[in-house]
C-alpha cells in the first residue's frame, strides 16, 4: 500500500509538469489553443498570464515531487490537499473539467496516502 500511495503521489507531480507545459509553452500553439478551447487572439493575449500559471504548476510538481520522494506523509497530504484545494477553486471559477483532471487524482493519492502504513521512526 505504501509504494502504490508513493506512486500515486508521482503520477499527480507528473501531470503537474504536463499542465505547466501546457501553460509555459503550448499555450498558443494549436495544442494548447484546443486544450484550453482558445482563439489564437485570446491565447496570445493571456499567454504571459498562462506562463505565470505555469511556473506555479511547476512548482507545486517540484513539492509534490519531493513530498513523494522523502515519505514524508505530512507533506505528502500539504501538497495533495493543496492540489485538491486549487482543482476545486479552478473547477468552480474556470472550467468544470479541471475538477476531474486535477483534484481528483490527487483526491486518489490522498486516500491511499491516508490508508497506508505511517513509516516507523
Amino acid at each position: 500500500m505504501n509504494a502504490l500511495a508513493g506512486l500515486l503521489v508521482f503520477v499527480v507531480a507528473l501531470l503537474h509538469v504536463g499542465f505547466a507545459v501546457l501553460e509555459m509553452f503550448l499555450w498558443t500553439g494549436p495544442i494548447g489553443q484546443r486544450v484550453f478551447n482558445l482563439t489564437p487572439e485570446l491565447a496570445n493575449a493571456t499567454a504571459v498570464l498562462a506562463a505565470n500559471q505555469g511556473i506555479y504548476n511547476l512548482l507545486l510538481a517540484g513539492g509534490i515531487t519531493w513530498a513523494a520522494w522523502s515519505g514524508r506523509r505530512d507533506l505528502r497530504v500539504f501538497f495533495l490537499v493543496s492540489v485538491i484545494l486549487a482543482g476545486v477553486f479552478g473547477a468552480m471559477t474556470a472550467k468544470f473539467t479541471i475538477l476531474f483532471i486535477q483534484a481528483a487524482p490527487a483526491a486518489v493519492a490522498l486516500l491511499f496516502v491516508l490508508l497506508a502504513r505511517p513509516k516507523a521512526t
